[in-house]
């Protein structure tokens, strides 16, 4: 039997839907009143008047993309601390820079869940080759294995012969970092002639773990499996043993969205996740990662019973430039909503002899007067994207499933 990390994993949905429901409510009151960006944004929404996780979808987007410029503006959280500076746990300054703090002392990342799906079990001895400078992957680590009870080695990044010496010094059995780096690590050992034979586990994430890489891992007899994990967030969704998706937290709200908007996606359609989390100190509501994934119908065999997302897919900023001109997703969905008749939509960016082109691929319903929605369609590209493209109409269910809005197949030709 599944030994798992606790009765959350296997409530019914209505259990967790419930629980859920009361962290929002909870959540949407302390924001409206202490973070000055949802005093705003929250100003007419009642939060007793959100009765379902449903209702949800009815906020507004705070998208990652938007958070540099929110944060140089009203530094350094953007508005979105509920408390001072000083109250903060830790900060961290990561790449762009994004100032992501650590509300209060702890496992707030809920990363123990997915530590403790991979096997990780008191007593045990964690090798984390995160880094713990500036960004928080290092002590998100630290803290998810701290919480199991764990030792934990702070190996960080580089230094591979230093890395090799002290995972053999101390039969560190378990390695937290990106799927490529424990790679460069055995073969350091090998080459050192010290190989390594205490690593029996691997939680990774922060770049892809291909199916070679997993291969070749589970022929050195290590039990690898990844996570989906962000410096914003903490824990969205995690591998168990059966392989099945990436199960979702129990600690967080995932909605999948068509991109450039806050609108949800059917089941099984391509979108970007939007994650609500419940950061007592810097909450974030339908907090758009910017990352695709989709959802997936069941649950897993393994007996956990939350939604389960495919992993990630790529990226939803599919922002592009024409004849000089900025053309963004979410002007693709203000066309798109001004149209009942049209069920779904890409903008295909494409080049001829040096001249760009785009045309709107529509999926459109049945028996609608396509010459006159063509005319119409191509006037509201003209006034929203100041750019003239063409209509191009489609069955429904032609369009590939992948989450673009825009699809720029341009050959890339130097900086």
């Amino acid at each position: 039997m599944t030994d798992y990390f606790d009765h959350k994993e296997t409530r019914s949905q209505d259990e967790r839907e419930n629980d859920q429901l009361q962290k929002l409510q909870s959540c949407l009151l302390d924001a409206k009143e202490k973070a000055p960006f949802y005093g705003d944004t929250l100003a007419g929404v009642d939060p007793e008047k959100i009765t379902s996780i449903a209702d949800l979808a009815s906020l507004p987007v705070v998208r990652k993309s938007d958070l540099i410029e929110m944060q140089s503006s009203a530094s350094p959280f953007g508005g979105l601390g509920q408390v001072s500076t000083g109250e903060m746990a830790r900060l961290f300054l990561s790449p762009g820079p994004i100032v992501e703090p650590q509300g209060i002392d702890g496992d707030i990342w809920r990363v123990a869940r997915a530590l403790h799906a991979v096997g990780l079990r008191k007593g045990g001895v964690a090798h984390n080759c995160f880094a713990y400078h500036f960004t928080p992957a290092g002590i998100m680590f630290d803290f998810a294995a701290r919480t199991l009870e764990c030792a934990v080695f702070p190996g960080g990044v580089g230094q591979t012969e230093g890395q090799v010496q002290a995972i053999n010094r101390f039969q560190a059995d378990t390695y937290m970092g990106t799927p490529d780096f424990l790679k460069i690590i055995l073969e350091k050992a090998d080459t050192l002639e010290t190989p390594i034979s205490s690593i029996k586990r691997a939680l990774v994430t922060g770049g892809p773990l291909f199916p070679d890489l997993r291969r070749y891992y589970e022929g050195r007899n290590i039990y690898i499996r990844q996570c989906y994990a962000t410096a914003d967030i903490g824990l969205i969704a995690y591998e168990s043993e059966s392989l099945e998706g990436m199960i979702l937290d129990e600690d967080v709200i995932v909605e999948i969205v068509r991109p450039g908007t806050g609108d949800l996606v059917t089941e099984g359609e391509v979108g970007e996740v939007v994650v609500t989390s419940f950061n007592p100190n810097y909450p974030l509501i339908r907090f758009a990662t910017g990352d695709l994934s989709a959802l997936m119908p069941g649950q897993s065999s393994c007996g956990r019973t939350n939604r389960r997302i495919k992993g990630w897919m790529g990226r939803a900023d599919q922002t592009t430039k024409v004849r000089g001109m900025f053309i963004h997703p979410e002007q693709v969905a203000r066309i798109v909503e001004k149209y009942a008749e049209v069920v779904k939509a890409r903008l295909e960016v494409s080049e001829n002899a040096g001249r760009d082109s785009m045309s709107l691929q529509c999926e459109v319903v049945t028996g609608c007067d396509q010459d006159e929605l063509q005319e119409r369609l191509e006037g509201t590209i003209r006034a929203e994207c100041r750019l003239r493209g063409k209509v191009v109409f489609s069955e429904i269910g032609t369009l590939p499933n992948d989450g673009k809005v825009i699809n720029d197949t341009r050959p890339i030709t130097g900086s």
